[in-house]
């Protein structure tokens, strides 16, 4: 078990050891190590393409235990894309979408994800969203940092995101896990994160604040 590095006003992040081994159908041998990621309060479940392809077509099985609410469309998106990407260029875990589970109850809430693996240039994207039932609690920053946290312990160097102009909670959340605005459009703030592979590495503009609503980036 390795304790990684802690982002602002989030609960410390554990990554759990296992030897759950993806195969890699580019090359024939062994991706990488895919395991669940256990928070205080959540659980991250890096899906398969089965269960990617259930979740995306609202279709549960009798072992899934899912909130009344989720799947919801962000999620349907980010797992449309997981699939179409699996199934051009083989197993994309553990740089696919990870299922967000409330340890209290068991109940899938939400999801976080990279958009693909590192760039030559060690950079990955990553988006994340919740359930309308579970946002307000704080679980979108904790899953965040727990992201970030896997994000350098495989590597990658800089970690990318961008939310809605108008989304004010999503930036929240963004500005809470380190994340510095370095662009922007019409329609989108784009944000970066240097990490190393003792966990994220917090900005200077990072903020904290006892007071949270969350909505999902896009």
């Amino acid at each position: 078990m390795r304790t990684a590095g802690r982002a602002c006003g989030s609960p410390a992040t554990e990554v759990l050891a296992g030897d759950n081994m993806v195969a890699d159908s580019r090359s024939g041998g062994l991706a990488a190590v895919v395991t669940d990621i256990q928070t205080a309060r959540l659980i991250l479940h890096p899906v398969d393409v089965v269960e990617a392809r259930r979740i995306r077509d609202r279709n549960p099985s009798t072992q899934d235990l899912w909130a009344v609410d989720y799947s919801f469309d962000g999620d349907l998106r980010a797992l449309g894309a997981f699939v179409a990407a699996t199934e051009r260029y083989g197993e994309q875990r553990p740089f696919g979408y990870y299922q967000v589970i409330r340890r209290a109850d068991g109940q899938a809430i939400g999801g976080v994800g990279f958009k693909g693996p590192p760039g030559d240039d060690g950079a990955v994207e990553v988006g994340y969203g919740l359930a309308s039932s579970a946002r307000g609690h704080g679980y979108a920053t904790e899953a965040l940092a727990a992201l970030l946290a896997a994000a350098a312990r495989l590597g990658a160097t800089t970690v990318r995101a961008d939310t809605a102009r108008d989304n004010e909670a999503s930036r929240r959340t963004l500005e809470r896990a380190g994340f510095r605005r370095v662009a922007a459009d019409a329609d989108l703030l784009y944000y970066e994160l240097q990490v190393t592979q003792s966990g994220a590495a917090l900005s200077p503009s990072a903020t904290c604040s006892s007071s949270e609503r969350r909505s999902p980036a896009t």
